[in-house]
């Protein structure tokens, strides 16, 4: 099922969606007499491939996952009297694990964004801890880099084997209990992320980072599609799709 999910969802993806509509119609342009049907899928192709490029529509796109909770007051880091947060947990992403490639590039950078949010939220919470998850690969190389970084062996806890925001909800579940959690992720994953986690009964204070949509001047650039606005699509069919998924099979 989590292989099934996984290349399932990608057929929904911005760039081979547009491709599957581009190649419909170019298959009715030169195999069948339906030209008006190729010339109209072409076109939907094409402007959906152009649109999703653009920044202004990628952002609109992101937004309402990246705002649906406020980043993390100072305020809250003190916490309520007497309710004390131990646990920051950092949910995982892409990690590898190439001796070739210095420490720096062994997660990719939206992980390097969420580990660096996690070593600041650990510093202002004295007697914290962080729990580093996602796989091998990429909890271990967030281990890695936090130890680097000056954060002592016995106030890290490495999770190696979730494969998905599920699986992580389900493994931190045992470890936090009732106790009141800080849960460190994309703001554009936060809005699933904090529906499974509640799911499994557990209390976590939403820290999001790795803004992609902030509000910015416009400039002349905004006009033209580029990769980076296709990828900033992408991320929100992403979470459009698993909170889609996650809200038909109850997981949240």
């Amino acid at each position: 099922m989590f292989l099934m999910k996984k290349i399932v969802s990608r057929f929904f993806f911005p760039v081979p969606l547009s491709l599957e509509i581009l190649f419909a119609g170019l298959i009715l342009l030169w195999f069948t007499r339906r030209q008006k049907a190729g010339k109209a899928l072409v076109t939907v192709g094409a402007f959906f491939l152009l649109a999703l490029g653009n920044n202004s529509i990628s952002s609109a796109l992101l937004r309402p996952l990246e705002r649906r909770y406020p980043a993390v007051p100072d305020a809250m880091l003190v916490g309520a009297p007497g309710a004390k947060v131990t646990y920051i947990a950092v949910l995982g992403g892409f990690g590898n694990e190439d001796p070739r490639l210095p420490i720096t590039s062994h997660i990719s950078p939206d992980l390097m964004v969420r580990l660096i949010e996690g070593i600041r939220l650990y510093r202002e919470l004295p007697g914290s801890k962080l729990i580093l998850s996602g796989g091998k690969e990429s909890a271990g190389g967030m281990t890695r880099i936090a130890r680097v970084l000056g954060v002592p062996a016995e106030d890290l806890m490495q999770l190696s084997d979730p494969r998905d925001t599920e699986e992580e909800s389900r493994q931190i579940a045992p470890m936090v209990g009732s106790q009141q959690m800080i849960l460190v992720t994309s703001a554009s994953h936060m809005p699933r992320a904090m529906g499974l986690f509640h799911k499994r009964g557990l209390r976590p204070i939403p820290a999001p980072t790795d803004y992609m949509a902030p509000e910015h001047r416009w400039e002349t650039d905004d006009i033209f599609p580029d990769a980076y606005n296709l990828f900033k699509s992408q991320v929100a069919f992403y979470e459009y799709l698993g909170l889609a998924w996650e809200t038909l099979r109850g997981g949240i």
